[in-house]
């Protein structure tokens, strides 16, 4: 049975959560305590899967108690569910944190996010993979890029127009910045998928405390792993996005879907930042045993690792709480057939993306090197529509070209 903390120094509130929760009793373990040092020895005593605390408490507030947890027991899943947290509290939780919710929250709301923190686990089969990845506070950033965000936040001419076209450029810092800025603090009706909607949302002094003040992004330091560039992902990263970008368009789906199959070509990938950062010589195995970074390697990987650079990634982005959606692409990118989706949506059009942007010249879908799912999209019924995909794709990374020429 899984075992979930809740901590608020309020007993009206702590009260009503007993209450709310109640029916959840015969699922979960649930302990309810008002003081968080109390909390702390409870939590020091006996594991927990989940503690969601407060923010604002005498004494230790949520953020530090947070940040106990997570040495304490990395593996576990950290929410704060607070109505009257300050900016720079905020600011202060984004490490130690997993997910925001604001007060007043409504049971159900509470409910589905605990039960998929527990239904992501299903994703990763190791324990010490699960505890590494809730480890996690920030993922790596380019040298570059991070040095130009840091010149831009401290050039008074700058504009978020140009912070976000930064972030965009960056996996990292893509995936931080969108688990802050869809979490409940901001009261945002629907989830934010643009890191340039990111920006304009949480402006020139949230996104300066972020990167100079917090420390959110990590710059990169050269790994020692074999086969691995970090330009070279980037590079692919982007690719993979703006083709998802280009097949969106193709097929005339919505602007919500298309903005979403962007982000899941964006960061079907992060997985990889995890595992070359902090398993280095396992992922250089991986690469050694397929080819290099890009080569095909779910059985590998699992092999080796426990678990795909999808799952991982996918993972870590539910445990942020990015859309089901985009957790679901990125896991399945380059195995769709093992999702759920039924219609070519998000995870389709990332997994096509996925695989042009490996060579968009390859006229054969079922050209080996691609490891395209050809099952998956004749089932869809939408095969037939590879060439004209490939096209569009083609002309799109000629005209960018030109561009940059």
């Amino acid at each position: 049975m899984k075992r979930i903390l809740f901590v608020d120094d309020d007993t009206n509130i702590l009260a009503g959560l007993k209450r709310t929760m109640r029916s959840m009793r015969h699922e979960w373990e649930m302990e309810f305590i008002s003081e968080p040092k109390e909390a702390l020895r409870v939590f020091a005593e006996s594991h927990f899967d989940i503690v969601v605390s407060d923010m604002k408490m005498p004494g230790m507030d949520g953020a530090d108690l947070l940040t106990e947890v997570k040495i304490l027991a990395p593996e576990s899943i950290r929410i704060i569910l607070s109505g009257h947290s300050s900016p720079e509290l905020i600011m202060k939780s984004v490490g130690p944190t997993h997910q925001y919710l604001a007060k007043p929250c409504e049971a159900e709301t509470l409910k589905k996010t605990i039960e998929r923190a527990y239904s992501l686990q299903s994703l990763v089969g190791s324990d010490e993979l699960r505890s590494l990845i809730s480890g996690l506070g920030k993922l790596p950033t380019m040298p570059a890029t991070y040095q130009e965000i840091v010149a831009c936040l401290q050039d008074p001419d700058s504009s978020l127009t140009d912070i976000g076209q930064i972030i965009g450029k960056d996996v990292g810092m893509t995936a931080k910045i969108l688990q802050l800025v869809n979490s409940s603090f901001f009261g945002i009706a629907n989830p934010v998928t643009s890191p340039d909607q990111a920006a304009t949302f949480l402006g020139l002094d949230t996104l300066g405390t972020l990167v100079l003040g917090h420390g959110v992004f990590s710059e990169y330091k050269e790994l020692k792993t074999s086969g691995f560039n970090i330009d070279t992902q980037w590079s692919f990263s982007s690719r993979c996005a703006a083709m998802a970008r280009v097949i969106a368009k193709q097929q005339k789906v919505p602007k919500k879907m298309a903005d979403e199959a962007f982000l899941a070509g964006m960061l079907q990938d992060v997985g990889k930042l995890v595992l070359v950062t902090e398993k280095t010589e396992e992922y250089a195995e991986v690469l050694e045993r397929t080819g290099g970074q890009h080569g095909y390697a779910p059985d590998v990987e699992r092999e080796i690792l426990g678990a795909t650079h999808g799952e991982v990634g996918a993972y870590l982005l539910g445990l942020w709480g990015l859309p089901d959606t985009v957790v679901e692409a990125v896991a399945f990118h380059e195995t769709p057939s093992a999702g759920s989706s039924e219609e070519f949506d998000v995870l389709g059009i990332a997994h096509v993306a996925s695989r042009l942007a490996l060579d968009v010249d390859a006229a054969d879908p079922n050209d080996p090197a691609l490891h395209v799912d050809v099952e998956y999209l004749q089932r869809l019924g939408v095969i037939e529509s590879w060439p004209k995909w490939q096209e569009a794709c083609r002309d799109s990374t000629q005209d960018d070209r030109e561009d940059a020429a």
